[in-house]
Protein backbone atom coordinates (compact mmCIF):
# COMPACT_ATOMS: atom_id res chain seq x y z
CA UNK A 1 0.00 0.00 0.00
CA UNK A 2 1.49 3.27 -1.16
CA UNK A 3 2.28 6.10 2.13
CA UNK A 4 0.71 8.99 1.87
CA UNK A 5 3.26 12.11 0.82
CA UNK A 6 5.01 9.30 -0.68
CA UNK A 7 6.27 10.63 -4.20
CA UNK A 8 8.85 7.50 -4.61
CA UNK A 9 7.75 5.37 -8.47
CA UNK A 10 6.80 2.34 -7.94
CA UNK A 11 9.03 -0.16 -9.33
CA UNK A 12 8.43 -0.78 -12.51
CA UNK A 13 7.51 -4.46 -13.38
CA UNK A 14 9.40 -5.75 -16.12
CA UNK A 15 8.18 -8.69 -18.99
CA UNK A 16 9.72 -11.87 -18.15
CA UNK A 17 12.47 -13.07 -20.17
CA UNK A 18 11.14 -15.67 -21.88
CA UNK A 19 7.90 -13.51 -23.18
CA UNK A 20 10.56 -10.82 -24.16
CA UNK A 21 12.17 -13.51 -26.36
CA UNK A 22 8.60 -14.93 -27.61
CA UNK A 23 7.57 -11.42 -28.50
CA UNK A 24 11.01 -10.48 -30.16
CA UNK A 25 11.10 -13.68 -32.77
CA UNK A 26 7.59 -12.89 -33.20
CA UNK A 27 7.69 -9.28 -34.51
CA UNK A 28 10.97 -9.42 -36.08
CA UNK A 29 9.80 -12.25 -38.01
CA UNK A 30 6.52 -10.41 -38.86
CA UNK A 31 8.09 -7.37 -39.79
CA UNK A 32 10.25 -8.77 -41.97
CA UNK A 33 7.71 -10.56 -43.50
CA UNK A 34 5.73 -7.52 -44.51
CA UNK A 35 8.39 -5.85 -45.83
CA UNK A 36 9.66 -7.97 -48.05
CA UNK A 37 6.62 -9.06 -49.53
CA UNK A 38 5.15 -5.33 -49.39
CA UNK A 39 8.73 -3.98 -51.37
CA UNK A 40 8.55 -7.42 -53.69
CA UNK A 41 12.12 -8.01 -53.03
CA UNK A 42 12.49 -10.88 -55.07
CA UNK A 43 12.64 -14.34 -53.22
CA UNK A 44 10.33 -12.59 -50.40
CA UNK A 45 10.41 -15.62 -48.02
CA UNK A 46 14.15 -15.42 -47.49
CA UNK A 47 14.30 -12.35 -45.20
CA UNK A 48 12.03 -13.73 -42.50
CA UNK A 49 14.17 -17.07 -42.72
CA UNK A 50 17.21 -15.20 -41.90
CA UNK A 51 15.25 -12.85 -38.96
CA UNK A 52 14.20 -16.25 -37.62
CA UNK A 53 17.94 -17.66 -37.20
CA UNK A 54 19.24 -13.92 -36.30
CA UNK A 55 16.39 -13.62 -33.42
CA UNK A 56 16.28 -17.37 -32.38
CA UNK A 57 19.45 -16.73 -31.14
CA UNK A 58 19.60 -15.17 -27.27
CA UNK A 59 21.64 -12.20 -28.01
CA UNK A 60 22.03 -8.78 -28.67
CA UNK A 61 21.37 -7.66 -32.37
CA UNK A 62 24.46 -7.56 -34.67
CA UNK A 63 26.64 -4.05 -34.15
CA UNK A 64 26.69 -2.05 -37.08
CA UNK A 65 29.76 -3.42 -37.60
CA UNK A 66 29.52 -7.21 -37.03
CA UNK A 67 26.40 -6.38 -39.38
CA UNK A 68 28.51 -5.33 -42.43
CA UNK A 69 30.84 -7.85 -42.33
CA UNK A 70 27.75 -10.14 -41.81
CA UNK A 71 26.71 -8.70 -45.19
CA UNK A 72 29.95 -8.86 -46.73
CA UNK A 73 30.99 -12.75 -45.50
CA UNK A 74 27.02 -13.59 -47.30
CA UNK A 75 27.86 -11.71 -50.84
CA UNK A 76 31.85 -13.59 -50.76
CA UNK A 77 29.71 -17.02 -49.90
CA UNK A 78 27.50 -16.35 -52.38
CA UNK A 79 29.96 -15.18 -54.78
CA UNK A 80 32.10 -18.60 -54.54
CA UNK A 81 28.72 -20.01 -55.65
CA UNK A 82 28.81 -17.92 -58.77
CA UNK A 83 32.02 -19.24 -59.42
CA UNK A 84 31.18 -22.70 -58.61
CA UNK A 85 28.58 -23.11 -61.32
CA UNK A 86 30.06 -22.96 -64.34
CA UNK A 87 32.47 -25.60 -62.86
CA UNK A 88 30.06 -27.59 -61.75
CA UNK A 89 28.62 -27.38 -65.67
CA UNK A 90 32.02 -28.25 -67.42
CA UNK A 91 33.76 -30.50 -64.53
CA UNK A 92 30.99 -31.83 -61.71
CA UNK A 93 33.10 -34.15 -60.22
CA UNK A 94 36.15 -31.75 -59.26
CA UNK A 95 33.06 -28.81 -58.69
CA UNK A 96 31.59 -31.58 -56.50
CA UNK A 97 34.17 -32.35 -54.30
CA UNK A 98 34.87 -28.85 -54.17
CA UNK A 99 31.28 -28.20 -53.22
CA UNK A 100 31.99 -31.70 -50.53
CA UNK A 101 35.07 -30.09 -49.35
CA UNK A 102 33.23 -26.45 -48.49
CA UNK A 103 30.27 -28.04 -46.80
CA UNK A 104 32.26 -29.74 -44.68
CA UNK A 105 34.53 -26.63 -43.63
CA UNK A 106 30.78 -24.68 -43.49
CA UNK A 107 29.84 -27.62 -40.89
CA UNK A 108 33.05 -27.66 -38.63
CA UNK A 109 32.84 -23.96 -38.64
CA UNK A 110 29.40 -23.99 -36.94
CA UNK A 111 30.74 -26.68 -34.41
CA UNK A 112 32.57 -23.63 -32.88
CA UNK A 113 30.55 -21.31 -30.35
CA UNK A 114 28.86 -18.53 -32.24
CA UNK A 115 29.43 -19.26 -35.78
CA UNK A 116 26.69 -21.10 -36.81
CA UNK A 117 24.93 -18.11 -38.53
CA UNK A 118 28.30 -17.37 -40.98
CA UNK A 119 28.55 -21.26 -41.02
CA UNK A 120 25.20 -21.65 -42.26
CA UNK A 121 25.18 -18.42 -44.97
CA UNK A 122 28.61 -20.02 -46.52
CA UNK A 123 26.74 -23.68 -46.98
CA UNK A 124 24.10 -21.81 -48.93
CA UNK A 125 26.73 -20.20 -50.95
CA UNK A 126 28.61 -23.67 -51.45
CA UNK A 127 24.96 -25.36 -52.30
CA UNK A 128 22.34 -23.38 -53.24
CA UNK A 129 23.85 -20.98 -55.69
CA UNK A 130 25.67 -23.63 -57.95
CA UNK A 131 22.38 -25.33 -58.38
CA UNK A 132 20.65 -21.98 -59.23
CA UNK A 133 23.36 -21.14 -61.40
CA UNK A 134 23.17 -24.81 -63.21
CA UNK A 135 19.48 -23.67 -64.08
CA UNK A 136 20.10 -20.14 -64.89
CA UNK A 137 22.89 -17.17 -64.58
CA UNK A 138 19.92 -14.89 -64.16
CA UNK A 139 17.95 -17.25 -61.26
CA UNK A 140 21.16 -17.28 -59.92
CA UNK A 141 22.11 -13.53 -59.86
CA UNK A 142 18.46 -12.90 -58.99
CA UNK A 143 18.90 -15.19 -55.85
CA UNK A 144 22.15 -13.24 -54.63
CA UNK A 145 20.57 -10.20 -54.72
CA UNK A 146 17.40 -11.57 -52.66
CA UNK A 147 19.44 -13.36 -49.87
CA UNK A 148 21.82 -10.20 -49.70
CA UNK A 149 18.87 -7.91 -48.91
CA UNK A 150 16.74 -10.33 -47.37
CA UNK A 151 19.74 -10.26 -44.37
CA UNK A 152 19.86 -6.32 -44.80
CA UNK A 153 16.12 -6.37 -43.90
CA UNK A 154 16.26 -8.67 -41.03
CA UNK A 155 19.01 -7.17 -39.56
CA UNK A 156 17.44 -3.48 -39.85
CA UNK A 157 13.86 -5.89 -38.31
CA UNK A 158 16.02 -6.81 -35.32
CA UNK A 159 17.39 -3.55 -35.05
CA UNK A 160 13.97 -1.94 -34.28
CA UNK A 161 12.64 -5.01 -32.64
CA UNK A 162 15.45 -5.57 -30.23
CA UNK A 163 14.46 -2.16 -27.77
CA UNK A 164 11.17 -3.00 -26.82
CA UNK A 165 12.14 -6.77 -25.95
CA UNK A 166 16.04 -7.01 -25.05
CA UNK A 167 17.65 -9.41 -23.54
CA UNK A 168 18.84 -9.26 -19.48
CA UNK A 169 22.61 -9.83 -20.07
CA UNK A 170 25.06 -11.24 -22.39
CA UNK A 171 24.77 -15.11 -22.37
CA UNK A 172 27.49 -17.07 -21.93
CA UNK A 173 29.06 -18.57 -25.14
CA UNK A 174 28.65 -22.53 -25.15
CA UNK A 175 31.58 -24.14 -24.94
CA UNK A 176 32.53 -26.08 -27.74
CA UNK A 177 32.62 -30.18 -28.41
CA UNK A 178 35.66 -31.81 -28.48
CA UNK A 179 37.55 -31.91 -31.76
CA UNK A 180 36.98 -35.53 -32.84
CA UNK A 181 33.54 -34.94 -31.73
CA UNK A 182 33.15 -32.14 -33.83
CA UNK A 183 34.83 -33.42 -36.61
CA UNK A 184 32.52 -36.32 -36.67
CA UNK A 185 29.15 -34.16 -36.54
CA UNK A 186 30.69 -32.25 -39.20
CA UNK A 187 30.85 -35.13 -41.57
CA UNK A 188 27.57 -36.25 -40.84
CA UNK A 189 25.88 -33.14 -41.74
CA UNK A 190 27.74 -33.41 -44.84
CA UNK A 191 26.97 -36.86 -45.71
CA UNK A 192 23.36 -35.69 -44.89
CA UNK A 193 23.22 -32.38 -47.47
CA UNK A 194 25.23 -33.49 -50.59
CA UNK A 195 23.01 -36.45 -51.98
CA UNK A 196 19.96 -33.27 -51.53
CA UNK A 197 22.24 -31.28 -53.40
CA UNK A 198 22.48 -33.41 -56.29
CA UNK A 199 18.66 -34.38 -56.73
CA UNK A 200 18.58 -30.49 -56.74
CA UNK A 201 20.25 -30.31 -59.74
CA UNK A 202 17.76 -32.55 -61.51
CA UNK A 203 15.17 -29.63 -61.61
CA UNK A 204 17.15 -26.55 -59.43
CA UNK A 205 14.69 -24.17 -59.93
CA UNK A 206 11.84 -25.71 -58.61
CA UNK A 207 13.51 -27.75 -55.97
CA UNK A 208 15.61 -25.24 -54.69
CA UNK A 209 13.16 -25.08 -51.20
CA UNK A 210 13.89 -28.97 -50.66
CA UNK A 211 17.77 -27.97 -50.60
CA UNK A 212 17.55 -24.97 -48.06
CA UNK A 213 15.39 -27.05 -45.74
CA UNK A 214 17.91 -29.73 -46.32
CA UNK A 215 21.04 -26.99 -45.56
CA UNK A 216 18.89 -26.45 -42.36
CA UNK A 217 18.46 -29.66 -41.41
CA UNK A 218 22.02 -31.03 -42.05
CA UNK A 219 22.61 -28.21 -39.89
CA UNK A 220 20.34 -29.37 -37.11
CA UNK A 221 21.19 -33.12 -37.86
CA UNK A 222 24.76 -32.07 -36.76
CA UNK A 223 23.99 -30.95 -33.00
CA UNK A 224 21.17 -33.65 -31.87
CA UNK A 225 21.72 -37.07 -30.51
CA UNK A 226 20.81 -40.20 -32.22
CA UNK A 227 18.14 -41.08 -29.63
CA UNK A 228 14.73 -39.20 -29.73
CA UNK A 229 16.33 -37.66 -33.30
CA UNK A 230 13.12 -39.27 -35.21
CA UNK A 231 10.87 -37.17 -33.10
CA UNK A 232 12.80 -34.16 -32.86
CA UNK A 233 13.44 -34.04 -37.10
CA UNK A 234 10.40 -35.97 -38.34
CA UNK A 235 8.27 -34.56 -35.75
CA UNK A 236 9.19 -31.00 -36.66
CA UNK A 237 8.77 -31.50 -40.18
CA UNK A 238 5.34 -32.48 -39.65
CA UNK A 239 4.23 -29.98 -37.55
CA UNK A 240 5.42 -27.20 -39.58
CA UNK A 241 3.61 -28.76 -42.69
CA UNK A 242 0.66 -28.62 -40.74
CA UNK A 243 0.81 -25.00 -39.17
CA UNK A 244 1.55 -23.86 -43.38
CA UNK A 245 -1.53 -25.19 -44.05
CA UNK A 246 -3.39 -23.73 -41.30
CA UNK A 247 -2.22 -20.54 -42.19
CA UNK A 248 -2.48 -20.85 -46.17
CA UNK A 249 -6.61 -21.85 -45.12
CA UNK A 250 -6.79 -18.80 -42.57
CA UNK A 251 -5.78 -16.82 -45.75
CA UNK A 252 -8.87 -17.62 -47.16
CA UNK A 253 -10.65 -14.81 -44.70
CA UNK A 254 -8.77 -12.20 -46.28
CA UNK A 255 -5.97 -12.46 -49.07
CA UNK A 256 -3.88 -9.44 -48.05
CA UNK A 257 -0.50 -8.72 -47.06
CA UNK A 258 -1.60 -7.48 -43.28
CA UNK A 259 -3.75 -10.77 -42.84
CA UNK A 260 -0.89 -13.03 -43.63
CA UNK A 261 1.56 -10.77 -42.22
CA UNK A 262 -0.77 -10.71 -39.30
CA UNK A 263 -1.18 -14.74 -39.33
CA UNK A 264 2.74 -15.07 -39.49
CA UNK A 265 2.99 -13.01 -36.31
CA UNK A 266 0.70 -15.39 -34.26
CA UNK A 267 2.31 -18.93 -35.69
CA UNK A 268 5.60 -17.45 -34.60
CA UNK A 269 4.21 -16.45 -31.52
CA UNK A 270 2.93 -19.82 -30.43
CA UNK A 271 6.26 -21.62 -32.04
CA UNK A 272 8.81 -19.46 -30.12
CA UNK A 273 6.53 -20.05 -27.00
CA UNK A 274 7.29 -23.69 -27.08
CA UNK A 275 11.11 -22.78 -27.93
CA UNK A 276 11.45 -20.60 -25.02
CA UNK A 277 9.14 -22.92 -22.68
CA UNK A 278 6.44 -20.63 -21.78
CA UNK A 279 4.08 -23.74 -21.45
CA UNK A 280 5.81 -26.48 -20.15
CA UNK A 281 6.70 -29.25 -22.67
CA UNK A 282 9.60 -31.97 -23.26
CA UNK A 283 10.92 -30.83 -26.50
CA UNK A 284 13.88 -28.82 -27.25
CA UNK A 285 13.83 -25.36 -28.66
CA UNK A 286 15.43 -26.63 -32.01
CA UNK A 287 12.32 -28.78 -33.00
CA UNK A 288 9.95 -25.97 -32.53
CA UNK A 289 12.08 -23.33 -34.33
CA UNK A 290 12.92 -25.75 -37.12
CA UNK A 291 8.80 -26.14 -37.44
CA UNK A 292 8.44 -22.48 -37.93
CA UNK A 293 11.37 -22.81 -40.67
CA UNK A 294 9.56 -25.72 -42.56
CA UNK A 295 6.47 -23.22 -42.41
CA UNK A 296 8.15 -20.34 -43.98
CA UNK A 297 9.67 -21.83 -46.90
CA UNK A 298 6.31 -24.06 -47.40
CA UNK A 299 4.46 -21.03 -47.40
CA UNK A 300 6.56 -18.84 -49.40
CA UNK A 301 7.12 -21.48 -51.85
CA UNK A 302 3.09 -21.71 -51.91
CA UNK A 303 2.43 -17.83 -53.06
CA UNK A 304 5.06 -17.86 -55.41
CA UNK A 305 3.28 -20.95 -57.04
CA UNK A 306 -0.09 -19.13 -56.95
CA UNK A 307 1.32 -16.18 -58.01
CA UNK A 308 2.81 -18.37 -60.85
CA UNK A 309 -0.57 -20.09 -60.99
CA UNK A 310 0.34 -23.11 -60.43
CA UNK A 311 -1.46 -25.61 -58.40
CA UNK A 312 -0.81 -24.97 -55.12
CA UNK A 313 -1.54 -28.33 -53.07
CA UNK A 314 -0.48 -30.26 -55.36
CA UNK A 315 3.42 -28.20 -55.40
CA UNK A 316 2.65 -28.55 -51.76
CA UNK A 317 2.40 -32.51 -51.43
CA UNK A 318 5.16 -32.66 -54.04
CA UNK A 319 7.27 -30.64 -51.49
CA UNK A 320 5.92 -32.00 -48.34
CA UNK A 321 6.88 -35.48 -49.80
CA UNK A 322 10.35 -34.28 -50.39
CA UNK A 323 10.89 -32.93 -46.96
CA UNK A 324 9.84 -36.09 -45.49
CA UNK A 325 12.22 -37.78 -47.64
CA UNK A 326 15.04 -35.92 -46.62
CA UNK A 327 14.56 -36.10 -43.06
CA UNK A 328 13.77 -39.85 -43.16
CA UNK A 329 17.37 -39.74 -44.85
CA UNK A 330 18.59 -37.65 -42.69
CA UNK A 331 17.70 -40.52 -39.52
CA UNK A 332 19.01 -43.96 -41.71
CA UNK A 333 22.33 -41.83 -42.17
CA UNK A 334 22.47 -40.87 -38.78
CA UNK A 335 21.98 -44.87 -37.58
CA UNK A 336 24.28 -46.19 -39.93
CA UNK A 337 27.12 -43.73 -39.39
CA UNK A 338 26.55 -44.32 -35.70
CA UNK A 339 26.42 -47.92 -36.49
CA UNK A 340 29.43 -47.98 -38.21
CA UNK A 341 31.28 -45.45 -36.11
CA UNK A 342 30.78 -47.62 -33.06
CA UNK A 343 32.88 -50.56 -34.97
CA UNK A 344 29.45 -52.25 -36.23
CA UNK A 345 28.26 -53.48 -33.15
CA UNK A 346 31.58 -54.54 -31.94
CA UNK A 347 32.32 -52.06 -29.68
CA UNK A 348 33.40 -48.09 -30.29
CA UNK A 349 35.81 -47.01 -32.59
CA UNK A 350 38.57 -45.13 -32.07
CA UNK A 351 37.80 -41.60 -32.86
CA UNK A 352 39.22 -39.87 -36.15
CA UNK A 353 40.65 -36.28 -35.94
Amino acid sequence: MAIPGDRRPFPRRRMPLAARRCYRLAFATGLALALCYGLDLGVPFVAPLFAVLLAARPARPPAPAQALALLLLLALALGIGLLLGPLLQRAPLPALLLIALGVFFSNRLAMVAGREIPATLLTFGFTVIPAAEAASPALSAALVAAMVLGMAVAIGCLWLVYPLFPEDAEVPPVKPAAPAQQNWRSLRATLIVLPAFVFTLVNPASYLPFLVKSVLLGREAGDIQLRGASRELVGSTLLGGACAICVWWCLRLAVTLWFFSGWMLLLSLLLAAGAYRVFRNRLTPGFWINALVTALILLGAAVQDSAGGKDVYQAFAVRMALFLGVTVYALLAMSLLEWWRTGAGGGPRREWR
